[in-house]
């Protein structure tokens, strides 16, 4: 198997240096399964490519069995393993890269978190899930993939294609980050760890998926195949990468919320913002209603007053804003049958949720423009394509509207947490795009004053799920 990493960066040979692999000699790495290679077959100021050559020793593969169970006879002695990126190259990265993959480089210690131009290219990869389950890890991840299926036999085409795939990987990123995606991926895709896995497993992934595993939109899939399907240990990590710091949550909250409230209290925007959502869930016959992103509850508050709503629901990563809202709402106090209508949960709108499904509706209230790309195109998956409300309700800034304050202006977000905001063109091309991939149709109503040419201060989506034929 093999795999190689290319840069264009200059001077491209600053990879050695990060690699801790001079260009200018090959390596030999004695493993228990086989033999390690490590080689550069281009190394210029312009170009640089390091190759890593596995070359696993089927007779290792039989003698190291003892701890692998197989409902196949001759599984040991007839299968994919000496051929194929899996397990076993997450094993040479860590040992032949160990240092980088930590991020630590003695010599140019810089370097460690210079992004530049990276391209991987691993032959063969096996996908068992297909292009589809590679293209939901990686491209979350920002990269830019090509790849090519290879059939069973070309002498044979009736036989189909295979599940094996050569890959190519591109991104703008440092080395330390594509190495541990990588280390954390490969065996996800191949779904067939070599080695026994134990508690030190979760640590490996929590050290390894830091700073992106737990945004990530398939992260439940990850840790369940990394954790070679043991539910224990993939609710051990999942409730570890959820484990929110409830104090800096809140502390960033109080901040949004400070801000907002120095602009648009003069409007009393909140307050209107929260009634057009309630009216509208409210005409929509709605009896079941999850806010997502709840924050402290306001809105939760107002839609415990409504009998309309027999089961309402609050999500939201922030431990402390729900007991927050639990204070509001008054939750321990409740009468029996008031506190059965309402439930707070902590959780992500980052990754599928069981919980979210069955609703009749979901409002999500001035919540979208805090999401990075990424974020944001794992949240549309969570919510139009898994949880699939029969109505959604979305408010979010009106970007044009900002020259009307002062302190914001046309150059400005309205605070520094918001990622973006959207024009109202910008919004309308977002949710037709939304209406097209997951089957809504979307119709947009204003809230709060207008103003001529540039419209209200905030913009509100209603999503209606199209009747399947």
């Amino acid at each position: 198997m093999l795999l190689t990493l290319t840069t264009t960066h200059k001077p491209a040979t600053d990879m050695g240096y990060l690699l801790h692999k001079n260009p200018f000699r090959c390596y030999a790495f004695s493993l228990s399964f086989g033999l390690a290679n490590v080689f550069y077959p281009e190394a210029s100021e312009e170009k640089c490519t390091v190759a890593v050559l596995l070359d696993v020793d089927p007779v290792e593969l039989v003698r190291n069995r003892h701890h692998q169970q197989s409902t196949m006879p001759l599984d040991q002695y007839v299968n994919d393993r000496p051929y194929v990126c899996s397990s076993f190259m997450s094993v040479v990265l860590s040992r032949v890269f160990g240092q980088a993959l930590n991020g630590k480089c003695k010599e140019r210690p810089e370097l460690v978190e210079t992004r530049m131009p990276l391209t991987c290219r691993l032959s063969v990869l096996p996908c068992r899930g297909g292009e589809p389950f590679l293209r939901k890890l990686f491209e979350p991840l920002g990269y830019a993939i090509r790849s090519q299926r290879h059939v069973l036999d070309p002498q044979f085409p009736d036989w189909g294609e295979s599940a094996y795939y050569t890959v190519e990987l591109a991104k703008t990123t440092t080395i330390t980050e594509l190495l541990n995606h990588l280390y954390v991926l490969i065996p996800v895709l191949d779904n067939q760890k070599h080695y026994y896995v134990d508690e030190s497993e979760i640590d490996k992934l929590i050290k390894r998926g830091e700073g992106w595993l737990a945004d990530h939109p398939e992260k439940e899939q990850i840790a369940r195949r990394f954790l070679k399907n043991r539910t224990s240990y993939m609710r051990e990590a999942l409730e570890r990468l959820m484990d929110v710091n409830p104090a800096d949550d809140g502390e960033i909250e109080e901040k949004i919320d400070a801000v907002e409230g120095d602009v648009e209290s003069s409007l009393n925007l909140n307050e209107e913002r929260l009634g057009s959502v309630l009216a509208v869930l409210k005409s929509a016959g709605a009896a079941s209603v999850v806010d997502l992103g709840c924050g402290e509850g306001k809105l939760l508050r107002m839609l415990l007053k409504e009998k309309q709503f027999r089961k309402i629901v609050g999500l939201d990563v922030s431990i402390r804003s729900l007991e927050k809202a639990s204070d509001r709402l008054n939750l321990q106090d409740l009468p029996p049958m008031q506190k059965e209508r309402i439930q707070l949960i902590h959780g992500s709108l980052m990754y599928r949720d069981r919980r979210l499904q069955d609703f009749d509706a979901a409002a999500i209230v001035e919540v979208i423009e805090h999401l990075d790309e990424p974020r944001l195109r794992a949240f549309e998956r969570t919510v139009f394509e898994f949880a699939r409300p029969r109505v959604i309700v979305l408010t979010t800034p009106n970007r044009e509207y900002n020259v009307v304050w002062e302190n914001v202006g046309p150059d400005k977000l309205r605070h520094s947490d918001h990622r973006f905001e959207w024009t109202r063109a910008d919004f309308a091309r977002w949710a037709d795009a939304i209406g097209q991939r997951y089957g809504y149709t979307a119709r947009f109503l204003p809230i709060g004053k207008e103003v001529n040419d540039i419209g209200a201060p905030t913009q509100m989506a209603i999503f209606s799920a199209q009747r399947e034929a």
